[in-house]
């Protein structure tokens, strides 16, 4: 068992942390902060890279852990990238975060019925469909995309894959004065 930063904000069930890291958008970029990430032994759980609304930028989202590294130490090394314009932290509790899967699934015809049941229970899509195996999209939470997969073992997962985690902070619902 890991031992947990002391200093999360989350509470001690919270060893990772999403970053969001405005950098200009140009060729190297990326490699450069994955380069940065391996050179100094810090663990990314997930990434996720596009240009901003501004096509001049790029939007990383990032899952760190901090279990091993201090967050205050990882955005201390980002910002010495000379292409980092700005990161945020995002707090789980007050952001909204999505990743995608998309999974084949083995299904014989008896149970194809049962599986696209489920699909429509969890919101999911179906992509294609063949005589043994589905394969099926599925957009929300990293939760919802975990149960919907511990969910679908039982038939047989042949393939998954799953994006990062994309995140932004949610809309203040409070009146403007």
């Amino acid at each position: 068992m890991s031992t947990l930063n002391t200093n999360n904000p989350y509470g001690d069930s919270h060893k990772h942390h999403i970053l969001s890291v405005i950098v200009q958008n140009r060729p190297g970029v990326l490699a450069r902060v994955s380069g940065l990430f391996a050179r100094r032994g810090y663990n990314i759980y997930s990434l996720a890279v596009a240009p901003s609304y501004d096509p001049d930028f790029s939007r990383i989202t990032m899952v760190v852990d901090i279990s091993a590294t201090p967050l205050e130490q990882i955005v201390q090394q980002l910002f010495k990238l000379i292409e980092v314009v700005r990161i945020s932290e995002l707090d789980p509790r007050k952001s909204v975060e999505r990743e995608l899967m998309v999974a084949t699934v083995r299904v014989t015809p008896e149970q194809r019925g049962q599986v696209v049941e489920l699909a429509n229970i969890f919101e999911g899509k179906i992509l294609s469909v063949g005589q043994d195996a589905i394969i099926l999209s599925m957009d929300g939470s990293p939760e919802k995309l975990d149960d919907f997969s511990d969910l679908l073992r039982q038939y047989g997962i042949i393939e998954s894959q799953r994006t990062g985690r994309v995140a932004l902070p949610k809309l203040d619902r409070a009146a403007k004065k």
